[in-house]
Formats: C-alpha cells, sequence, structure tokens
C-alpha cells in the first residue's frame, strides 16, 4: 500500500531531498509551505492538525527548526519560546496528533531531525541545544509509547550539512576551516542524510526504535 508522508520545512536544503526521496520511493508526500504551516504559530499548527486530521500518515518527518544563536546575555525569553515552539513543541504536537490513526494501522514511523549540537555545544547554542536535547528525550519517550502499534520513533542528527544556509552563514573560508576538523575531510550532502531519514522512516527499517543517529563524518568522535 502506498505510503502517506508528512514533511515539515521541504521548501529547500535537507527537507527537500527527504520529500524528493520518499517521492521517487513512489510515497504521496505533503510538503507544506510555511503559509501553510507556521510552526512557530500555535493557530496555525492547529488549523493544519484540523485540516488534515483525514490525511492518515504513516510517516511523519520532524524536519523543519530554527536557530537563533545568542549567548546568555542576549537571549530574551521571546526568542527562547520561539525556539521551543518551532524545534520541539510543534514535533510533539504533530506526533500527538498524527500517531493516532497510525495507531488504528498498527503501523507508523517519525523521524525528528535534530542536531550534533544536542550532544556537543558551543557559544551561543544555548537555546538550540536545549531544543534539540529536548526532541531527543521526547523521541525516547515515544518510542516507548508507540512501540506495542509498530510506530518506530527516532532522531536523525546531521553534522555540517552542505546546504545554501551553511555556505551563507560560514562563507567559503568557514567551510574550509569546517573541513579540515571534520575526520571525512568534507560537508555532508543532504541526500547523505535524506538516505538516512529514508530508511528509518520506511518499512525497511523494522526494529530501529528510540534512537539518534549521528551523521557527522566523524566530527563529534574526536
Amino acid at each position: 500500500m502506498t505510503k502517506r508522508v508528512l514533511v515539515t520545512g521541504a521548501s529547500r536544503g535537507i527537507g527537500r531531498a527527504i520529500a524528493q526521496k520518499f517521492e521517487n520511493a513512489g510515497c504521496i508526500v505533503s510538503a507544506p509551505s510555511r503559509k501553510e504551516l507556521d510552526l512557530s504559530d500555535s493557530a496555525s499548527l492547529e488549523s493544519f492538525i484540523e485540516k488534515n486530521e483525514a490525511a492518515s500518515f504513516d510517516i511523519l518527518i520532524n524536519n523543519a527548526g530554527i536557530n537563533k544563536i545568542a549567548e546568555l546575555d542576549a537571549i530574551t525569553m521571546e526568542a527562547f519560546d520561539e525556539m521551543l515552539q518551532v524545534n520541539l513543541k510543534a514535533p510533539i504536537r504533530l506526533g500527538q496528533a498524527f500517531a493516532e490513526s497510525m495507531k488504528k494501522k498498527k503501523f507508523g514511523r517519525i523521524v525528528n531531525i535534530g542536531s550534533i549540537w544536542a550532544m556537543i555545544s558551543k557559544p551561543g547554542r544555548l537555546t538550540y541545544s536545549a531544543s534539540k536535547a529536548g526532541l531527543i528525550g521526547a523521541t525516547r519517550t515515544l518510542a516507548l509509547e508507540l512501540a506495542p502499534y509498530n510506530i518506530l520513533v527516532n532522531t536523525v542528527c546531521p553534522g555540517f550539512v552542505d546546504t545554501d544556509l551553511t555556505r551563507q552563514n560560514l562563507g567559503e573560508r568557514g567551510i574550509e576551516e569546517v573541513k579540515k576538523l571534520i575526520p571525512a575531510g568534507r560537508l555532508a550532502s543532504v541526500d547523505e542524510i535524506a538516505e538516512v531519514v529514508y530508511f528509518l522512516g520506511s518499512e525497511s527499517n523494522t526494529y530501529i526504535t528510540g534512537q539518534y543517529i549521528v551523521v557527522d563524518g566523524g566530527y563529534t568522535i574526536q
């Protein structure tokens, strides 16, 4: 039976590669624009859920996220709340809403996109690291609760990925410096991340649940 997939944040980068991977596999993919689903807006989130309750998604990919860098004395509670809303609360709410139909079918896959900054950190990443670490914690609990229904829940934690945003943030010189710190000697491609996400979200994954899978070319093992 053709699987129905919801991918958030699929307009570019990793999200677009994930959506294309599932489409190429013959899945029916829903990739809402921010106009259709604004994860920072609770009203938009609830409206999307109400409109799509009948969609009966088999696979949920929580890819959308934000990363606003600020050190402790510059963090505002408004910015912190937004980070938690988009990176943590919205994925949990989507899982809560769409797991119900998965339970009835006794099949479901939820893959959250985390980050290496959930395990390691650096100055300015306090709120981002907290939100992504929270996502890993939520993944573990959901995996326990949903395993009896054959719903597997995992998180993929990318390292440095070759996206437009990475190039914009680091610049060419910054990218060359980062490459020196990665044992594999290069950034990941979006397709490499999508490949891991696809496996975890597909019927090929029959037993992996509650895990976080780091895809970083060896960056965090040093």
